[in-house]
């Protein structure tokens, strides 16, 4: 759960059902502790209602018990499963091939250095294509970078509490540097599922260097220290960061008391999760005096963007050389991320068998193709700006890269 304003918002948020916590919530005033207490016992209650629930839940919830094959009003599979192979006990060296995490502590974290600079080189070639200059977002991809670390009284980053309570505001900024708990997240996804198109590719050392210029695209310091162009990240001074977001987050839910720490802290609902009569319309405050519920709106809208957010959509200015042609350009900046190689298992560039078997659908299949998408292919390979006759481009140029020589 993330944490936000805990004092003014948490404490009465769960009056307001399936609303989220940073939007709106329904506040129980001070005055009002016993009745906090009294709903708090209400909830406790079991066997209410038709299905029977019982308190006991990890989070404080309810479970419903399986009675004459059903499950609430859900029927389930009563059939044996005495006798069925669940496969054997993995061998030690199994489950060391397999529990290759990264973890806070530095636990699975490899040898290796990598320098801004050469992450910047990095990141232009295998990730600005989804993720957009500087982390900035791309077409359906998460924005990496961007929101201000600025904190207001209580601790909490500003613009993780933005809300679009008007056309043109700005919402949560949850990026790496505003949002992110622990930098072994990001070094850990990277190794294990980037570059999209072809994951697990990268060495150490750009594992480092990717993760350098990200952290320092969102102005991390490390240690006290800048990260500028020439910082080099490695395994020590990997292990001294701390995200500015890094006790935003509660309960704790690592280490080996986890299990006990949770259910500790969803056992106080008055104290940690709020008690109340849950509503939607007409809500009323916990003492049921009639007064209408407080309802707390907060709004941050980000205007310290620096260098501020581009809204242009000019496309680079043309070579004058013609090394390469602009189909091939076309290609480069939207097709070739999953073209270049068939790890994702559409036909590479350069197969010459497998661009055989494409074509024999027809030039004009194969447009279509592209144009509406196909099996794992978004339409347009998820580019929605590019012209139908630029798709067209694309495809003779993909075609023709594939014949025999």
């Amino acid at each position: 759960m993330f944490k936000l304003d805990h004092k003014s918002i948490l404490l009465g948020a769960s009056v307001v059902a399936g609303t989220a916590l940073f939007l709106t919530g329904c506040l129980p005033s001070s005055s009002n502790a016993s009745e906090i207490k009294s709903a708090s016992a209400q909830v406790s209650t079991t066997g209410v209602g038709p299905y029977a629930p019982k308190m006991g839940a990890l989070d404080g919830g309810v479970t419903y018990p399986r009675e004459a094959g059903k499950y609430t009003a859900y029927s389930y599979n009563e059939q044996s499963t005495k006798g069925i192979n669940h496969g054997r006990v993995p061998t030690a060296n199994e489950l060391k091939a397999w529990d290759m995490d990264i973890m806070p502590d530095g636990t699975g974290l490899p040898e290796g250095e990598g320098s801004v600079e050469d992450g910047d080189e990095l990141y232009e070639e295998q990730c600005a294509a989804c993720h957009g200059e500087f982390g900035a977002g791309g077409n359906g991809y998460p924005t990496l970078s961007g929101g201000s670390q600025e904190r207001d009284e209580n601790g909490t980053i500003k613009t993780l509490k933005n809300q679009r309570l008007e056309p043109g505001m700005d919402a949560p900024k949850r990026t790496i540097g505003t949002y992110w708990p622990k930098a072994s997240t990001l070094i850990w996804y990277i190794r294990d599922a980037m570059p999209y198109a072809h994951p697990k590719s990268l060495t150490n050392n750009e594992i480092y260097a990717l993760t350098a210029y990200l952290l320092a695209a969102n102005e991390i310091e490390i240690d006290g220290v800048e990260m500028d162009d020439e910082y080099v990240l490695n395994r020590e001074k990997f292990l001294k960061i701390k995200m500015p977001n890094e006790d935003g987050f509660y309960p704790n839910i690592d280490g080996p008391t986890a299990i006990e720490d949770i259910r500790e802290f969803f056992s106080d609902r008055a104290k940690n999760i709020g008690a109340g009569t849950r509503c939607m319309t007409d809500c009323k405050d916990p003492g049921m005096t009639g007064k209408e519920a407080t309802v707390m709106r907060i709004g941050y809208e980000i205007k310290d963007v620096v260098p501020p957010y581009s809204m242009a959509k000019d496309l680079p200015p043309e070579l004058e050389d013609k090394i390469i042609s602009k189909a091939e350009v076309l290609y480069n900046d939207n097709c070739k991320l999953c073209h270049a190689s068939d790890n994702m298992g559409a036909p590479a560039v350069g197969d010459v068998d497998a661009w055989y078997a494409v074509a024999e659908k027809g030039f004009e299949e194969v447009v279509i193709n592209a144009i509406e998408g196909m099996g794992g292919m978004p339409p347009k390979g998820g580019n929605e700006d590019l012209t139908n006759t630029q798709i067209k481009k694309i495809v003779e140029f993909m075609i023709e890269s594939s014949k025999k020589q």
